[in-house]
């Protein structure tokens, strides 16, 4: 059986590596997504979140990661083409090996100032 934590790794892999297949099969059909930069509901509407900003991300630098037994929250710097790295903090619930919730907290205002130039 796959962790939590192991769930969140291969998350943040597939999303930095633009594997959108499997970062869908980690994502509950009815997964609730809500960040600095907008919300989602349902796999189809998170993928599209992500492939968006997957086209300005560079990498994902992890800092730490801490779980528990369906909770997981991973600490991070986004980098994103032209602006400074983000420190972000994304909270994921995970039910029955599947990502069911995703809330995700950063400054924003680096990123939306180099889209705007």
């Amino acid at each position: 059986m796959t962790t939590p934590a192991e769930i969140s790794e291969k998350y943040f892999t597939a999303w930095e590596t633009g594997d959108f297949d499997t970062l869908r099969g980690l994502l509950a059909d009815d997964v609730d997504f809500v960040g600095a930069l907008g919300q989602a509901r349902g796999a189809q509407e998170c993928i599209a979140g992500l492939r968006g900003m997957g086209r300005i991300l560079e990498r994902i630098e992890v800092h730490a990661r801490v779980a528990d037994d369906t909770d997981v929250i991973t600490w991070f710097d986004l980098h994103t083409t032209g602006a400074p790295p983000a420190p972000t903090a994304n909270w994921s619930h995970v039910e029955n090996g599947k990502i069911t919730r995703i809330r995700v907290a950063f400054d924003p205002r680096e990123i939306l100032a180099q889209q705007t130039r």
